[in-house]
């Protein structure tokens, strides 16, 4: 469909392209990655005819059609409404519709067998060309990407950058062309636009080249991964995750071709140094050096895995109690966001706060902060909490006129110029780039200094909003592996699953006004809304036994007689743990019934037929199993509590 030959690009003197190849067959599904700079975008461009090459051939087959969604769009701007803006995308029924109102009108006062004869045929043509339905498929991909009916006539000027980009996808996805290439497409979407588009991806009729961060989007729509690096365009026949198995072991291959090359080198270097002075030896010597200048090296493997160490040091030591909502109220006029609502924060939670866009995430992380009123309720902040937020707009607030180094000197002034040196390092600013000034950086570049400042800060609470966009996935694993070392609390606001499944141990999510949480991982909480929504599970999420904290026994005074007072309080807290353990084997048999029909499914030949829904099959099975070990372990738990009490009762 696209052959691109011998490709090179030059940006100066440095060569983002360099004699790259790629062939782009009808219908694959290509995941265009690599580190931010490396080209990604810039191929895009040159595909779409933006750019021209320094050299080699791009070829297209006569009947291709590009489709090409980036950042560019974001710019567009219009008074009419979002729906006839995507509707643009039908060009010819849209000329057509034009045309027979134009002649239906004229009719009316002239009627014709010209004028009845001229409206037959373009009637004809509207109807062949499905133009009766094309405002219904527009409305559905719409609603799909999360805009309303009610918001469909609304003028595309009152919408924001990033709803902005929703309405050209949708003006392209409706387009259908041969080959659709989306450029960062997630950055601007919330979860459930983010599966729609998935879906919408797996099933289209076209090819897609995507470039994108979102390493479970990649997963779930490419087949093919292509990665730029070293000048070049490296093909792997599978998706991200096929990629990173299928590197790994061509690493160890190149790795083990550098060092035998390197050995044999060394030994060639020592003959040649032996005997290049010999008279006997030195036409030997002398056809080594030759062979030395004709061999062709093997590179060595460049490590892209950045590893993270920081040293986090809290300026005060928390008390255990974060933070506490209470029966807070928020609302925009008749737009209300939360009504009654109440959330407990203790020390060590690291919360991943999830959901559609317009439910009110970034607004609650503001409340937090106490950057935003309430209007009714209260904010407590525990002891000894101090927090740092770090939020896309606060990207302004860094002084533009410093350089790097000095903006993390102002967040941390004790670290050394070697200690913010290493943080800057960990976060891919290396050598002199340290001394760049803030206001000559990208986007990315900001975002990058402006987390490492949140990091550097002391707080023991961090509020991160969307700190994952405009990182590329080198940036985005250092940000876990920070995370994952850090010893206080956190609220993150993320859309990006495999980012919020390393990092959280509680989900928040905004439902009926309401702030609930699921007290496990991203993936336990993804496998009880499926059940939720199947009716295997019940509405109101249960914390396993495992995560819970028992209530201790409390222990009998009076030469080990209990007061009548400790015995209540001892009754109490049987009755709990009675009632955990009630909770404990409920959701053990549903999870054992599920663990049942994993099993015959995985054994119908027309799962495992299927690698991609085997798969799904085999992790959610894993999933289970899982879970209800520890359920198993936290149930053991409960009733060795139980029993103890039920003996000091007696």
């Amino acid at each position: 469909m696209i052959s691109i030959t011998n490709l090179s690009y030059y940006l100066g003197s440095r060569a983002l392209y360099d004699s790259a190849s790629l062939h782009i067959k009808p219908n694959q599904k290509i995941g265009l990655i690599g580190l931010n700079g490396t080209g990604k975008s810039t191929l895009l461009r040159i595909i779409n005819g933006e750019y021209q090459p320094d050299g080699g051939t791009i070829s297209k087959a006569g009947d291709v059609t590009l489709g090409f969604l980036n950042q560019d769009l974001l710019s567009y701007q219009t008074d009419d409404s979002i729906l006839s803006v995507a509707m643009q995308a039908f060009e010819r029924q849209n000329q057509l519709q034009k045309r027979i109102d134009e002649l239906l009108h004229e009719m009316e006062t002239n009627y014709t067998d010209d004028l009845v004869d001229k409206l037959g045929k373009a009637q004809e043509e509207f109807e062949a060309l499905d133009g009766y339905s094309v405002q219904s498929k527009a409305e559905e991909i719409m609603e799909g990407l999360g805009f309303s009916t009610e918001d469909l006539q609304k003028p595309l000027r009152q919408f924001s950058g990033g709803w902005r980009m929703r309405v050209m996808l949708a003006k392209l996805l409706l387009q259908k062309p041969s080959l659709l290439m989306l450029d960062e497409p997630t950055n601007h979407l919330d979860l459930p636009s983010i599966q729609w588009v998935e879906k919408y991806i797996q099933t289209y009729e076209g090819a897609v080249i995507v470039v994108s961060h979102d390493r479970e989007f990649l997963d779930n729509v490419i087949d093919v991964t292509v990665e730029v690096a070293g000048s070049k365009l490296n093909l792997y026949s599978g998706n991200y995750s096929f990629y990173l198995e299928e590197k790994a072991l061509r690493n160890e291959i190149q790795k083990g071709a550098f060092e035998n090359q390197q050995a044999k080198i060394r030994q060639t270097e020592r003959f040649i140094e032996r005997f290049k002075a010999q008279a006997t030896k030195a036409k030997q010597a002398q056809s080594r050096v030759k062979q030395l200048a004709r061999m062709e090296r093997v590179d060595d493997v460049i490590d892209e895995n950045a590893r993270v160490n920081f040293k986090f040091q809290f300026s005060t030591q928390p008390g255990r109690h974060i933070l506490h909502l209470d029966d807070i109220t928020k609302h925009y006029g008749p737009k209300r966001i939360l009504t009654g609502a109440d959330i407990r924060l203790e020390r060590g939670d690291k919360v991943a706060l999830i959901g559609a866009n317009g439910r009110g995430k970034s607004t609650l992380l503001r409340i937090i902060s106490g950057s935003e009123p309430l209007n009714d309720g209260r904010r407590t902040l525990g002891h000894n909490v101090s927090f740092s937020f770090y939020a896309q707009h606060q990207l302004e607030s860094l002084s533009v006129e410093d350089t790097l180094l000095e903006e993390l000197k102002h967040a941390n002034p004790t670290k050394s110029e070697g200690e913010l040196r290493g943080v800057l390092g960990c976060f891919l600013f290396s050598n002199d780039e340290v001394f760049k000034k803030i206001k000559v950086l990208s986007g990315g570049e900001k975002s990058r200094v402006a987390l490492a400042k949140v990091l550097l800060s002391q707080a023991n609470f961090l509020l991160l909003d969307e700190p994952t966009n405009h990182l590329d996935m080198q940036s985005v694993n250092i940000l876990i592996q920070a995370l994952e070392q850090y010893e206080g609390t956190y609220v993150v606001v993320s859309h990006d699953r495999f980012f919020v499944s390393q990092i959280a141990n509680k989900i928040w999510y905004i439902e009926d006004e309401q702030i609930k949480e699921y007290p496990g991982t991203y993936d336990e909480y993804e496998w009880w809304m499926q059940e939720k929504k199947a009716g295997n599970v019940e509405t109101t999420p249960l914390a396993s036994p495992s995560r819970q904290q028992p209530q201790p026994a409390p222990q009998p005074s009076h030469n080990g007689r209990a007061s009548d007072d400790e015995r209540r309080e001892m009754q109490r807290t049987l009755k709990k743990l009675t009632q955990q353990a009630e909770e404990s084997e409920t959701r053990i048999g549903q999870l054992e019934d599920r663990k049942k029909r994993l099993e015959a499914e995985l054994a119908d030949p027309a799962t495992y037929g299927d690698n991609k829904l085997m798969q799904a099959k085999n992790d959610e099975y894993h999933r289970v199993k899982k879970e209800i070990d520890q359920l198993q372990q936290g149930w053991e738990t409960v009733m060795l509590q139980a029993e103890e009490l039920e003996g000091k009762l007696k």
